[in-house]
């Protein structure tokens, strides 16, 4: 194991890794192993209390292993080297022969230059220490400096053990002047270090910083640092310019010297004199007049005259190491300064620090800048003088001297290049220089000397100058399970680490408090004893230490005491860390390490069978396969397919199909009967369709087979799968037939059965051809989509499925667009050859017959029957016979088409483009209408058509015809009206089916539920249905929060609500509820996907995953067509009627029994089945639901612990003014202990109050759950979507803090923090600013952000009414909803500007860009749309300022649309006639105002569609339906060339409308 600083201490501490377990253990810079750092606490406390047969192998490294300013003769040098080796158990080594060393180790040329002492600037020094004295005492003096808020690890010098240990740094940003008075101290250093014009820029540094920090403007003492800051600024201001006298105070004779040039005649950008003087020469002629004038020391004077030496240097790359960090950030600065150091890239590289400090990140960047030749020089501090390998860098300079010998070697090593340069800067005549300088060398020498030659120290043995391995660690407390140990070395950073982890904001500073006793005994002696104060949010607050020979035991002890305390009271996990709950830190994390998303997660998703409800299984389905038919009897049950029409229409299609029934193995429960399902037929019509149970029937395995044929062969024409009744597989877990039934009314439910229809469909011969069974234009290959590359892997092409009858591979197979020969067709067999057939044109039909392909058939037989297109594999329902068109009629152009005509005629038309020659001429064209494939009838696809832009709608009266020769014909052996009427049957099985599985789970969850509502909250939104499971999660989700909230909350009250939250994160969390849901198999019965015909399991007939497929947004006629298809149409296309692309949803698959879930959708399904029992039963169904899912949140009340008692001292009760708090609420509290903790904050002094975190965490969960429960009972028919923006409106933290401004409960908040009482009073300006406007009501999208404090407030005063009165949320309810009003309504729910901003950018197609600045502490943002500067604004906050600036942007657009407006209107009278006033935007504000409202969406019409294709015109009309009027007028708009302007054409005079029906509209 390689081991640094805490790396190896904290793991073997806290037993996460054990001595035991470590075979070799590395220690790089093992010369820090004395004394108390983790190095030597490690090999003290675990290594040598192991076992010597079970310790590690040891290995350090180090450059020196005395880390000292020197040794004074051979045997201290022993003594040190002895030492060090006794503690790490190990002997050290070097090499003999250092000549073999630097072969791969060059050693650098060692140059001392000398610079002269400084002169004191002794007045600008007394200045700065008298602001220091001054800090010191206004912090003393201040009323808000106190013994709780200053005390902290400083006490007992535990400072440096808690960075190295646990990374916390004692400082807080709070601590504002011993922050400043550390600032005053290095500026005072850098002015006598490196003169006055770098200590101003350190002093400016240190206030832009200030400035810039955007948490300046809530931190404590910010203003207090700023005031001092700029008179150091001020005092120190100067300039230091190259090239020129240096400021205003260099003598007037020197500035107009005649040698000089004119500053009038100098080019921008030239230095004076620069052509007479050298860069080095004029750099010294500058630099000496700053040295003179105390701006700049002569030692940065000489260390720019080292670089400049460089200059010239091939590949130059240096390091200069500094003691100070004020030092290694200033002197980039100088150097970016000069012109004449251009050649340098300088970089500052500095460790932590408690003002200024590098993140590992920065620093890692820096030095890949250095490696690679981005920066050339680093300033650093001593972080850079270990473990930085840098071959290329050759010149390390010492800006200030080494402290000692290890340092001094250390940073010589990091000039690495051969031929490299280690200068050394000394002070002239400063004899500790030399003297150091002296020593240095030679204890190299003897340490290098000692570990070859080892020095007798036997006499030495026992003595204590030469140590033993220190095994004694004191006092400690171990966990007997983990094996986890706590020591006196250790407890003090754990208390500091454990108040750390505390939940705490930017206002409190929790860290623990030690009062020191001094006990003086008889004798003279002085012992100690330490109390310990911990913050108001820990499990307990005082604790007394026993007494101790010093005050750094005392202190040790009572830490010691307190963390076995906090383990013994589980703050502590075993590990003896910490416990942050049961959640993991990694939670909101989308993604693993290996980049796959996690489970609970929207994106990550997973294949799961689908459910079929037991209940329709039967091994009855699977007899009669092997053709033995006997006389064996089934018992099934019948059902009725009941349809009512809704609505009417102008298709007599609609209502000429045939009567189903479906027979099932089992009884079915009455609740799927008693469901009624809506079949969205067409645009005005719906059909209401139920199942009605006919009774039970017994049938033979003969009729079985009969009614099992007939059933494959419907569905496979109605699904488009070519399967045959003899082979097809049958899976008894899905069993149910469906049969045709007859009008006729019988006792005997057999007898309604149409069993001569059955027989007829079954017996016919006509299934022998392939153009009459499923897929017929796949099988000719004339279908676009199967050509130019068979994606089919099922044998139902004819390359491969066409082999068997001999033919050859189609001619045009292959290739994209093209389209079959007839002689093709002919040559296949599938028609007779028309040769033979006497030409007798005109006999047949005068006699009312007409030759088909394959026949001749009476006129009035054929009407309402199908016919298959023998050329192209289409089929068509006969609408009637055109006996005043023939082959001969002229070919229809195209509408709007003015050129040469394409065709002649029909005969000519398929003699070019199917090479066929029609024979009979003369016999009448029949009038088709297509066969359109089955539909998903369960969404409502016609409610909100008008946002397909883009596409032609058509008028409903339309309808779109085909003209076919009869001789090209095949009649079909299943009528019109049976295909249309089993259409419908998926969709309603579909629901049934769902139904069954709703049922099932009722049943397994064992409470009266209606299993509809269960069914709702089973189906997703992505099923795009009537009905989804997304308000009911809503509900769900905020009763589970409540519930686990409640539970924790009493269970566990030594808790702080940082655990309480990640509990109850990992109890509702959605990876835990996912895995609850895969418990109870609920993927299972889970409607996820939009239904999809194409991939639903008919019994009998499975689906082929070969092609796309998609439903055109038409009826199940073909009544209503998408554009590309009603163009083709009209043209009398007759051959290209319909392409289907794939449904929304689907996947290629090769199975229907798959589909894709992600997790998250089963962890809402989780919440909507407890919203819907919540709904259905109440708490007690809810808590039955979780029992049952596996949510155990119930608890017996004698089992919880008993509520602590609130001992408050009456000092601070008589401090709280609760008469007028509770008039306030009123309501009178009966513990009112509680309501001094719900308005405590953390800054707060403890004194025996605990804060409001407990109670503002079980608050927030009552709100919310009460203010959703009212928005959803309230607005029982609002869209999900609006529900979740009015509970986000209504809950959320800046609503609540208006709230408590409204009804001043914030003037009774308990703190502790002078920055948040100075916020909160701007934001109670700015709030009552808001509410002195006429009715407005913000709902927390006000222009003002509010401390969080405030909000906490009114959740955690709702804690206190929870408990106060016996965990009763009406009480809570009947208190909060006369303080929530007025509560926000979709009338009055805001948009927040951003978003509204960017969905109008994304409907207007703009383009949408945010650009933001920070100057000082205010940021700026701009709005620019499509380039332009549409909105600025300013504020602290980014966020804020964001806002500001997007709704800054809306007036601005509004202010654009009014003058469009206007100007139309202008011109519209100007004119004389009606203008087009198109507002921009005007679609999306009829649709908000719709919303707001709660009607239905608009509905648009295409009124026409016309012109020639270059200057094509629509005209829409739109209406909305209201809720208190009805209907409104249809407005029809002018023509436009787009479908988009058109609507909005008439969405304008709409708007008009109802701004004069509603004048509140707007």
């Amino acid at each position: 194991m390689l081991g640094g600083g805490s790396v190896n201490l904290n793991p073997n501490r806290h037993s996460i890794i054990k001595m035991e377990a470590i075979h070799l253990l590395i220690l790089d810079e093992c010369h820090h192993a004395v004394k108390k750092h983790p190095y030597s606490l490690v090999m003290s406390e675990f290594y040598h209390t192991t076992l010597k047969d079970k310790r590690p192998s040891v290995f350090g490294m180090t450059a020196s292993p005395v880390n000292l300013k020197g040794v004074s003769s051979q045997e201290d040098c022993a003594i040190k080297i002895r030492n060090l080796e006794s503690k790490l158990d190990s002997i050290v080594c070097t090499v003999k022969d250092r000549r073999e060393l630097e072969k791969h180790v060059p050693m650098p040329l060692e140059i001392v230059v000398q610079y002269d002492k400084a002169a004191t600037l002794w007045s600008l020094h007394e200045q700065i220490k008298q602001m220091e004295v001054a800090v010191e005492e206004a912090a003393h003096s201040s009323s808000r400096r106190s013994k709780w808020q200053f005390m902290g690890a400083r006490d007992a010098g535990s400072k440096e053990e808690l960075r190295l240990v646990y990374g916390v740094s004692e400082r807080t940003e709070s601590d504002g002047a011993a922050n400043l008075i550390q600032k005053l101290r290095a500026i005072n250093y850098a002015l006598g270090e490196l003169g006055q014009w770098c200590a101003y820029k350190v002093a400016l540094s240190f206030l832009t910083a200030l400035q810039n920090d955007e948490r300046a403007n809530y931190q404590l003492d910010v203003k207090f640092q700023e005031s001092y800051l700029k008179k150091v600024v001020a005092l120190l201001l100067c300039q230091l310019t190259e090239g020129a006298a240096t400021d205003s105070d260099t003598k007037s004779a020197d500035a107009h010297n005649n040698d000089a040039q004119s500053t009038d005649e100098i080019e921008e950008g030239e230095l004076p004199n620069s052509h007479a003087v050298s860069g080095g020469e004029h750099v010294d002629v500058i630099i000496g007049a700053a040295v003179a004038d105390g701006k700049v020391t002569p030692k940065v004077q000489a260390l720019i005259k080292i670089l400049l030496k460089y200059q010239h240097t091939e590949d130059f790359r240096a390091i200069i190491f500094v003691e100070r960090v004020v030092a290694a950030l200033v002197l980039p600065k100088v150097f970016s300064e000069l012109p004449s150091l251009s050649f340098i890239k300088c970089a500052s590289l500095i460790g932590h620090n408690n003002n200024q400090e590098m993140r590992s990140c920065q620093m890692q960047d820096t030095i890949a800048k250095f490696r690679d030749g981005r920066v050339t020089l680093l300033v650093a501090t001593s972080v850079a003088e270990e473990g930085l390998d840098i071959r290329q860098c050759n010149v390390v300079i010492r800006f200030d001297l080494a402290k000692t010998v290890l340092a001094y070697i250390q940073s010589r090593g990091r000039a690495r290049k051969p031929g490299s340069d280690y200068i050394l800067m000394l002070e002239r005549g400063n004899v500790s220089h030399e003297t150091f300088l002296r020593n240095a060398r030679n204890s190299e020498e003897t340490l290098r000397k000692e570990a070859i030659e080892r020095t007798d120290l036997s006499h030495l043995k026992g003595t204590p100058r030469l140590a033993t391995a220190d095994t004694s660690t004191g006092s400690m407390y171990q966990v007997e399970s983990t094996g986890a140990v706590v020591s006196l070395n250790s407890a003090v950073g754990l208390i500091h680490f454990y108040c750390s982890q505390l939940p705490s904001d930017r206002y409190s500073i929790l860290r623990p408090e030690f009062i020191m006793e001094r006990h003086e005994r008889p004798g003279g002696s002085t012992e100690y004893s330490c109390k310990l104060q911990l913050p108001c949010n820990a499990p307990f607050e005082k604790l007394e230490g026993p007494i101790c020979s010093s005050m750094r035991l005392a202190q040790q002890a009572v830490c010691l005491a307190a963390c076995k305390k906090l383990h013994e009271m589980g703050a502590f996990t075993d590990m003896l860390l910490p416990d942050k709950g049961s959640g993991d830190e990694s939670e909101k994390v989308e993604q693993n390490d290996e980049g796959d998303p996690l489970p609970g997660t929207a994106r990550h998703r997973e294949f799961y069978p689908e459910g079929v409800a037991d209940i329709l299984r039967g091994e009855w389905i699977l007899s009669g396969r092997d053709g033995c038919q006997n006389s064996e009897m089934f018992h099934l049950y019948m059902y009725a397919v009941k349809c009512v029409n809704v609505g009417t229409s102008k298709d007599p299609f609609l209502t000429q199909v045939s009567d189903f029934a479906v027979l099932f193995g089992s009884e079915l429960d009455a609740e799927v009967l008693s469901t009624t399902m809506d079949l969205f037929v067409a645009r005005t019509m719906i059909t209401k369709a139920s199942l009605v149970f006919q009774g039970p029937i017994r049938i033979t395995e003969t009729q079985l087979v009969l009614v099992k044929s007939f059933h494959v062969r419907l569905m496979s024409i109605v699904l488009d799968v070519d399967v045959d009744p003899s082979t097809t597989p049958w899976d008894p877990a899905k069993a149910y037939l469906f049969v045709p039934v007859v009008a006729e009314e019988f006792l005997d439910p057999v007898k309604k059965i149409d069993w001569d229809l059955v027989e007829k469909i079954v017996d016919t011969d006509a299934w022998k051809n392939p153009l009459q069974r499923a897929r017929p234009d796949v099988y000719l290959g004339t279908n676009e989509r199967t050509l130019g590359g068979d994606r089919r892997e099922y044998g139902f092409g004819k390359l491969r499925h066409g082999m068997a009858f001999g033919q050859k591979a189609h001619p045009t197979y292959g290739i994209r667009g093209a389209v079959a020969q007839f002689d093709v067709v002919k040559a296949s067999g599938l028609v007779p050859h028309r040769d033979t057939i006497v030409c007798m044109d005109g006999v047949y039909w005068s006699q009312g017959k007409l030759v088909m392909a394959d026949s001749c058939i009476d006129i009035k037989d054929l009407v309402g029957k199908i016919v298959t297109a023998a050329h192209s594999g289409k089929r068509f329902y006969v609408d009637s016979v055109q006996y005043d068109m023939n082959a001969e009629n002229s070919f229809p152009r195209k509408e709007g088409y003015l050129g040469p005509l394409e065709y002649s005629s029909y005969a000519d038309y398929y003699r070019q483009k199917y090479g066929v020659e029609l024979i009979h001429k003369k016999q009448p064209l029949i009038r088709g209408r297509g066969v359109s494939y089955c539909k998903n009838l369960l969404s409502p696809r016609f409610e909100h058509s008008e946002a397909r832009e883009g596409e032609s709608e058509e008028n409903l009266d339309k309808t779109y015809y085909v003209f076919l020769p009869p001789e090209l014909c095949l009649v079909h052996p299943l009528p019109g009206t049976l295909v249309r009427g089993a259409q419908r049957l998926p969709s309603i099985m579909r629901r049934v089916e769902s139904m069954l599985l709703a049922v099932q789970l009722k049943d397994m969850i064992n409470y009266p539920v209606p299993a509809a509502r269960i069914l709702e909250a089973l189906t997703a939104a992505s099923c795009q249905e009537t009905f989804c499971y997304e308000r009911a999660e809503l509900l769900g989700d905020a009763y589970l929060k409540w519930v686990v909230s409640r539970f924790l909350f009493l269970k566990y009250p030594q808790k702080h609500e940082g655990q309480l939250t990640r509990m109850r994160q990992q109890m509702v969390s959605n990876m835990v509820l996912y895995q609850y849901a895969l418990n109870k198999r609920l993927q299972f019965y889970i409607q996820a996907d939009r239904f999809a015909p194409s991939r639903w399991a008919a019994p009998g007939v499975l689906p082929v995953f070969d092609e796309d497929t998609k439903e055109s947004e038409s009826s199940i006629f073909g009544e209503e067509c998408p554009a590309a298809e009603t163009e083709r149409q009209k043209d009398f296309y007759d051959d290209d009627y319909e392409e289907n692309i794939r449904e929304d949803g689907e996947i290629e698959g090769d199975s229907s029994c798959y589909r894709v879930l992600s997790s998250k959708t089963l962890a809402d399904v989780v919440e909507a089945l407890i919203g819907v029992y919540y709904v259905e039963g109440g708490k007690n169904a809810a808590n039955h639901l979780m029992r049952w899912i596996g949510i155990q949140v119930e608890f017996d009340p004698q089992e919880l612990p008993c509520p602590k008692p609130h001992n408050i001292p009456e000092s601070i009760m008589r401090s709280v003014d609760f008469d007028a708090l509770e008039a306030a609420l009123n309501i009178q509290f009966k513990d009112r202990g509680l309501l001094v903790e719900a308005i405590t904050h953390a800054s707060r002094p403890s004194s025996g109050v605990s804060c409001y975190q407990r109670l503002e965490f079980v608050g927030d969960a009552v709100l919310d759950h009460l203010i959703t429960r009212h928005l959803f009972f309230t607005y029982t028919d609002l869209p999900p979507g609006r529900l979740t923006d009015l509970r986000a409106a209504a809950v959320n933290n800046e609503n609540f803090a208006r709230v408590a401004v409204k009804h001043k409960l914030h003037v009774h908040l308990r703190h502790g923090s002078s920055a948040l009482e100075a916020q909160i009073r701007d934001f109670v300006k700015d709030v009552h600013d808001e509410l002195s406007k006429p009715g407005f009501n913000s709902f927390g999208l006000g222009d003002c952000k509010a401390p969080k404090v405030l909000g906490d407030i009114v959740e955690s005063i709702a804690g206190a009414i929870f408990l106060d009165n016996g965990l009763d949320t009406s009480i809570v309810w009947g208190v909060f909803q006369p303080l929530l009003h007025p509560m926000v309504t979709p009338e009055t729910l805001p948009m927040h500007p951003v978003r509204e901003l960017q969905e109008r950018c994304q409907q207007q197609a703009e383009g949408l860009e945010y650009k933001a600045t920070r100057t000082g502490n205010i940021a700026t943002v701009e709005v620019f749309i499509d380039g332009v500067q549409m909105g600025v604004a300013q504020n602290p906050q980014k966020k804020m300022a964001q806002k500001l600036a997007a709704r800054n942007a809306l007036v601005i657009l509004k202010e654009k649309e009014k003058e469009k407006e206007n100007a139309s209107k202008k011109d519209t009278e100007k004119n004389g006639e009606k203008k087009n006033g198109v507002q921009i935007f005007t679609r999306q504000t009829l649709n908000d105002i719709c919303l707001r409202r709660q009607w239905p969406m608009p509905q648009y019409r295409c009124v026409y569609e016309g012109g020639p294709a270059h200057a094509k015109r629509f005209v829409y009309a739109v209406r909305v339906n209201t809720s208190d009027r009805g209907w409104t007028d249809e407005c029809i708009g002018e023509p436009m060339p787009s479908v988009k302007k058109a609507k909005d054409s008439a969405a304008v005079l709409l708007l008009e409308l109802l701004n004069r029906c509603y004048p509140d509209s707007k």
